[in-house]
């Protein structure tokens, strides 16, 4: 039976929900909320695997607004919680601000980066799995014009766009990759009309694949490309199934893995973990939603360019290594 507890700072209350008092451990989702169908969600897989295999219980919280960042991180560690899972950079400047406090306790920030003892940092290649996904795109294109569609246009962003656009380019040079982001704050994560517009624009300029990583606003441009009889790719979790026969394929970002293994280990140590293809961190999904848009042809050429990043034959650039991108102008 779910039970509610709420502790009540000075300028708002914070819902947590757990299967038990005991506060041991916890997530805080980002904003765009838990059930985003991609990032977000993503991490509540990961944990509710290890909930229902253990029989265990995890506190969770569904931020609301900016302010409650740093809120949730000290209600969660004066309630003993440990490890505190996060999900998003924005939580980077929270975290490094409490973690000195709760020495004893671990944080952990997906997607963001703090230098700290108690602090575990876990990246991923997104780049390496949008190169894939992006060779997918031109494969399927018929217009050879392709898009993606960001949330806020932030670094890590890019970094999808620009391994994306790398892939469309290393199997049509001369196709034309189309980008935009929604916006340049964190409403940009939920925003699926701004998403369906976007995704109109694009196809006006030919596109017939477009690629979101956007949030919940990619629910928007997943679902304007399968009305309008073209074809999308979803982002972080598998979103094949929410069209079938209309989305190409997700760039699966392991959020799931990441929580569920830090929660099967029991306990957490600070430090910096990178998940890439070669640990299958991130990939391209194939089922049975999609497997008769992905040919033979299509499947052996991007595995074999997999094993080629893995080994060290293509190297994908990292936009946030430098801030450039060799294939796309932002």
């Amino acid at each position: 039976m779910t039970l509610m507890r709420t502790f009540l700072g000075a300028s708002a209350g914070l819902a947590l929900t757990a299967g038990a008092l005991a506060a041991e451990p916890a997530l805080i989702y980002d904003l765009g909320g838990k059930y985003d169908k991609s990032f977000n969600e993503s991490a509540f897989n990961g944990a509710q695997r290890w909930a229902d295999e253990t029989g265990e219980d995890f506190l969770e919280i569904e931020l609301s607004s900016e302010a409650q960042r740093e809120q949730a991180l000290r209600r969660f560690a004066e309630a003993g919680a440990n490890p505190i899972i996060t999900t998003g950079f924005a939580m980077s400047s929270p975290i490094e601000g409490v973690a000195p406090d709760y020495p004893d306790t671990t944080f952990v920030t997906i997607d963001g980066y703090v230098d700290a003892p108690n602090v575990l940092t876990i990246g991923f290649s997104e780049h390496e799995g949008s190169y894939l996904v992006g060779m997918l795109a031109a494969m399927a294109s018929e217009s050879d014009t392709v898009g993606f569609i960001g949330g806020m246009d932030v670094p890590l962003i890019r970094k999808f766009a620009c391994g994306y656009a790398q892939g469309v380019k290393a199997v049509k040079p001369e196709a034309t990759v189309i980008s935009n982001m929604t916006g340049t704050d964190p409403s940009a994560w939920n925003d699926p009309v701004k998403g369906s517009e976007l995704t109109k624009a694009q196809i006006s300029q030919g596109a017939d694949v477009i690629f979101a990583a956007a949030g919940g606003t990619g629910v928007g441009v997943l679902q304007t490309a399968a009305d309008e009889d073209i074809l999308s790719i979803g982002v972080d979790s598998n979103q094949n199934h929410l069209h079938p026969g209309k989305v190409l394929t997700s760039m699966l970002k392991r959020v799931d893995v990441a929580v569920y293994d830090i929660l099967k280990a029991g306990e957490a140590e600070g430090g910096i973990q990178t998940m890439a293809l070669e640990d299958d961190g991130v990939g391209y999904a194939v089922d049975d939603n999609n497997r008769d848009l992905i040919t033979e042809d299509m499947t052996s050429a991007v595995e074999e360019a997999k094993q080629q990043i893995i080994d060290g034959g293509v190297e994908v650039h990292d936009y946030t290594s430098d801030d450039s991108c060799p294939a796309l102008t932002f």
